[in-house]
């Protein structure tokens, strides 16, 4: 069976999970976060979930597995996942970018949500789960685009949604950049 992978990229607060949980139910299919892998350690190591501790366990196995861990966990899974679809969220690094287009070839595509850094900090600040001040937010977007190159896959993703309206226009996007993907 051939399958088609579809990664949401985006920098924090711009959309990412909003555009992810619509195409789950819209599709039907499964979806592989990269967080999760963040999330499980933190379990294991006990730690409190805030963004301190997120941000030391990626780095921590980053650095000790190696810039490409979390592609690598994250095709396990998929290679594990019986569907025709499959949603991925949170692929953030140039190199797990490389390692995703090499490994499904034609059959990986990515949509970016753009939301402004306004439109993204104000939702940051607002979410109810691990909520981010602006000051924050700005380390992490930093961080994220000097560290991790993610604004590479940003810039080469097959499609682009804006995210700086609401849902409605946020679905409107991700239905006609879907029909796209899926033809």
């Amino acid at each position: 069976m051939t399958k088609k992978i579809i990664a949401i990229i985006g920098l924090p607060g711009s959309g990412k999970s909003s555009a992810i949980n619509y195409l789950q139910k819209k599709l039907k299919c499964p979806k592989v976060y990269f967080g999760e892998i963040t999330f499980d350690e933190m379990k294991k190591r006990n730690l409190k979930a805030n963004q301190k501790n997120e941000k030391m366990v990626r780095e921590n196995l980053r650095k000790k597995y190696g810039v490409d861990y979390y592609a690598k966990r994250v095709i396990e899974k998929i290679d594990s996942i019986n569907e025709k679809i499959i949603l991925v969220e949170s692929l953030y690094s140039w190199t797990e970018y490389l390692l995703f287009k090499e490994k499904f070839k034609n059959n990986f595509y990515t949509i970016a949500v753009y939301s402004s850094p306004k439109t993204r900090y104000a939702r940051l600040k607002n979410r109810p789960e691990r909520p981010l001040t602006e000051k924050e937010a700005r380390r992490r977007d930093y961080a994220q685009i000097e560290n991790l190159k993610q604004a590479g896959p940003i810039a080469m993703a097959d499609y682009t949604v804006d995210n700086n309206s609401g849902y409605e226009e946020l679905h409107i996007q991700i239905d006609k950049t879907i029909e796209g993907v899926l033809k």
